[in-house]
């Protein structure tokens, strides 16, 4: 269900496709995470991805504390350490680095499903 991907594969073709991978990858990295978090109830990435639109970016934030804050839950059930996650994340998006972001969640990913 879950797949490795490589980062800066990933990097480039966002960049390639003027971002259109990018959306892509945000969709894919919400499903994923919320399916290692067993979050069932949660927020679909389409649905992430139509509540950032709407408010104008700020949605954007949120979900990346709280991704940030999965991560961290994954690591800790795994008996690995938790890294605030959330704030770096949250850090990196308010200074427009959000695809540095995408990319550190897609690695922490990676080394969840690895293990």
């Amino acid at each position: 269900m879950i797949q490795r991907r490589e980062i800066a594969i990933s990097i480039v073709l966002s960049v390639i496709t003027c971002g259109i991978y990018g959306i892509y990858w945000f969709i894919k990295l919400n499903d994923e995470i919320n399916y290692l978090a067993d979050d069932r109830m949660a927020t679909t990435g389409g649905m992430a991805f139509l509540f950032s639109i709407l408010s104008c970016g700020i949605y954007l934030f949120y979900w990346m504390y709280k991704m940030g804050e999965k991560l961290d839950g994954i690591y800790i059930n795994k008996g690995w350490p938790a890294q605030s996650r959330g704030i770096l994340y949250l850090i990196l998006s308010f200074f427009g680095l959000s695809i540095v972001s995408y990319a550190l969640m897609q690695d922490s990913v990676n080394k969840a499903i690895a293990a």
